[in-house]
C-alpha cells in the first residue's frame, strides 16, 4: 500500500532529513517522496568520507508510525500545526521559540467579539470567542506568485471559520459562515491541497477550498445522513487525513471514514469526490446496559497508531479498529475495547512505543464504581489480548474527590511525563512509566485547555483569564512559572505555538497573538 502523490502544489520542508523519514514512515518507500539529499550534497566530492546517518528510522509499513510521536505530521508536504495536537498520534504541539517576555501583538478582531447565538437541548444563549478544543491551525502556504505566507485558520463561537495572516492578524479570506458555532479544531490538508476540513454545531462536517478569493464549500456530510444515531448532531472532532482518507467522529455517535479522491481539474482548481467507505456506531449494547443512558457522542479527535484508529465516546468506551486493509477495500474490524466508566472527551495520545494515554471526566454517579476503580487518567497497552481476558491497564491516576471532576483536556506526553489539567483546577505531572504523581499546582478552574509543551515550556490558560508559561525541569521535577499574562475571559481553548508566536482564543470573544516584547 503506497501513498498517493497529490497533484496540488507541494510546500518545501525545512528539515530535509526528517522529510525523508516521514515519507519512509508513510508507506516504507523512500523513493516516492522528496529527494533524500540536497543538490549541494549531490555535488559533493564522492571521495569525501560520509558521516554515518543515525536519524532515519527503519522502513515502516502502516498508516502511522508511533516512533514519530512528538514530531510534525508524518508525510506532510505542508509545514505547520495542521490538526488538533498536530499529528495522527495527537502529540505534536508546535514549533518554537516560545516567547520569554510576552506581549500581545494583536487581538482578532481588533474590536468587538466573535459572538453568536446557539441553541442546544432547547436552551438558547450567546457564546463568545473560542473554547474547548479551539486550537488554531497554523501552516506555511506558497501563493501562485511564489510568495510564502503563514496562515492561521480557526473556527469560533460566532459560527464562522476565519483565515488570517498569522504575522499580522489581517484577513486573507472573508470568514466562512456555518449555521452555528464551532467548538472543535479545524484540520488543514497535509498533502498540499488547498483544503480545510471543519465541523460545526449546525449538523455538518465540511470540506472547504481556500484557493480562491473566498472559501468555498466543496462537500459536506450531515449528522442525520447516518442511521442509527444517538444523542446529538454536532461535529467537534478534528479529522485526520492519511493516504487520501479522512477519519472523523460525530456527536451523532458514529465514527466515519471517507475516501476523499482529491485531485485537480483541467483549470488547475482542486477537486474532491468523497465516498464514505466505513461508518460504525460508536456504542454497543454492552455499553448502553452499563451506563443506563444513551449519551454516547464522539467528541474526541481520532488517533491513528500503526494500523489501528482509536477513539472514545461520552459513555467512556475506548475502541480501536484495524484499518490495515482499508486501502484495499477490506472493512475495518474492532480489535480493542476498554471501558473507562465515564465521559471520555479528551483525545487519546500515543507515545513512541504505541502506548495509549486516556483521560476521563468524573460525572456519572451511576457508574462511579467503575470510574473509581479505573481512574481518570490511564495508560493502556493496546497489544494486550483483550479477547483472551488480558487487562490492558498499565496504571491509573485519580481525580475523583468531587463530582464533576476528572479531565476535559487532552494530556500532553513529553519526555516520560504526562501533563494534565483537571476540571477542579489542578495542573498535574504524572510519570509515564509508573503513573506516580510527580507534582501538581492549583489554578483557577476549570482547566479545559490541553497543556501545550514546546521547547521545555508548558503553556496553559485558566478560567480567571490568566495565560501561564511553566518551565519544565529535568526528571519531572516541579515546574517553575516563567511568566503569566492576563487576557480577557476564561481560557478553555488550546494554544498553538509557531515560530515565536503563541495563538490562543478566550471566551472573552477574541483570539490573541502573543510575541516577545521588543
Amino acid at each position: 500500500m503506497f501513498r498517493r502523490i497529490p497533484l496540488a502544489p507541494v510546500a518545501v520542508l525545512s528539515l530535509l532529513v526528517i522529510a525523508v523519514t516521514w515519507w519512509i514512515d508513510d508507506r516504507g518507500d523512500p523513493d516516492v517522496g522528496p529527494a533524500a539529499a540536497s543538490e549541494e550534497a549531490e555535488a559533493a566530492d564522492e571521495d569525501e568520507p560520509q558521516a554515518e546517518t543515525t536519524t532515519t528510522l527503519p522502513p515502516f509499513e502502516g498508516w502511522s508510525n508511533p516512533a514519530l510521536a512528538g514530531e510534525p505530521y508524518p508525510g506532510a508536504t505542508v509545514e505547520g500545526v495542521l490538526t488538533f495536537r498536530g499529528n495522527p498520534t495527537r502529540s505534536f504541539h508546535g514549533r518554537g521559540p516560545v516567547p520569554t517576555d510576552p506581549a500581545i501583538d494583536y487581538r482578532y478582531p481588533a474590536e468587538g467579539g466573535l459572538c453568536g447565538e446557539s441553541t442546544n437541548l432547547g436552551e438558547t444563549k450567546v457564546w463568545c470567542g473560542m473554547g474547548w478544543t479551539g486550537q488554531p491551525a497554523v501552516f506555511e502556504r506558497e501563493a501562485a506568485d511564489g510568495t510564502k505566507r503563514t496562515w492561521l485558520v480557526f473556527g469560533a463561537y460566532d459560527g464562522a471559520v476565519h483565515f488570517l495572516d498569522a504575522d499580522t492578524g489581517e484577513r486573507i479570506l472573508p470568514p466562512f459562515p456555518t449555521g452555528d458555532l464551532i467548538k472543535g479544531s479545524v484540520t488543514v490538508d497535509p498533502d498540499g491541497y488547498p483544503l480545510v476540513y471543519t465541523g460545526s454545531r449546525d449538523n455538518h462536517y465540511r470540506i472547504l477550498s481556500i484557493e480562491g478569493d473566498e472559501a468555498v464549500e466543496l462537500w459536506s456530510m450531515a449528522a442525520d445522513d447516518f442511521s442509527p444515531i444517538l444523542w446529538n448532531d454536532d461535529w467537534d472532532s478534528s479529522g485526520i487525513v492519511i493516504d487520501d482518507h479522512l477519519f472523523v467522529g460525530g456527536e451523532n455517535s458514529r465514527f466515519v471514514i471517507v475516501e476523499l479522491n482529491r485531485g485537480t481539474a483541467a483549470d488547475g482548481s482542486v477537486t474532491v469526490a468523497p465516498e464514505i467507505v466505513f461508518d460504525v456506531a460508536g456504542w454497543d449494547q454492552e455499553l448502553l446496559d452499563s451506563i443506563g443512558d444513551q449519551t454516547v457522542s464522539i467528541e474526541v479527535s481520532p488517533t491513528v497508531v500503526g494500523d489501528t484508529v482509536y477513539f472514545t465516546n461520552s459513555g467512556g468506551l475506548v475502541q480501536g479498529y484495524d484499518i490495515s486493509g482499508l486501502a484495499d477495500g477490506v472493512t475495518p474490524t474492532r480489535t480493542f475495547r476498554y471501558w473507562m466508566g465515564d465521559d471520555t472527551d479528551a483525545s487519546i495520545v500515543a507515545d513512541g512505543d504505541g502506548m495509549l494515554y486516556v483521560a476521563a471526566e468524573y460525572e456519572r454517579a451511576a457508574t462511579a464504581e467503575r470510574s473509581d476503580a479505573v481512574g481518570q487518567l490511564v495508560k493502556l497497552d493496546p497489544t494486550a489480548d483483550v479477547a483472551a481476558g488480558e487487562d490492558p491497564l498499565v496504571w491509573s491516576w485519580f481525580d475523583n474527590e468531587v463530582r464533576p471532576g476528572g479531565i476535559w483536556g487532552t494530556p500532553a506526553v513529553v519526555d516520560g511525563v504526562v501533563y494534565v489539567g483537571t476540571n477542579g483546577g489542578r495542573l498535574a505531572a504524572v510519570s509515564a512509566a509508573t503513573g506516580t504523581e510527580l507534582w501538581s499546582k492549583r489554578l483557577p478552574g476549570p482547566l479545559w485547555g490541553s497543556p501545550t509543551v514546546v521547547d521545555g515550556v508548558l503553556l496553559l490558560g485558566d478560567c480567571a483569564g490568566t495565560f501561564h508559561a511553566f518551565e519544565l525541569q529535568p526528571g519531572g521535577a516541579e515546574a517553575t512559572e516563567l511568566w503569566s499574562l492576563d487576557l480577557d475571559g476564561c481560557i478553555e481553548a488550546t494554544p498553538t505555538v509557531w515560530d515565536g508566536r503563541i495563538f490562543i482564543g478566550t471566551r472573552g470573544g477574541a483570539l490573541y497573538s502573543i510575541v516577545d516584547d521588543s
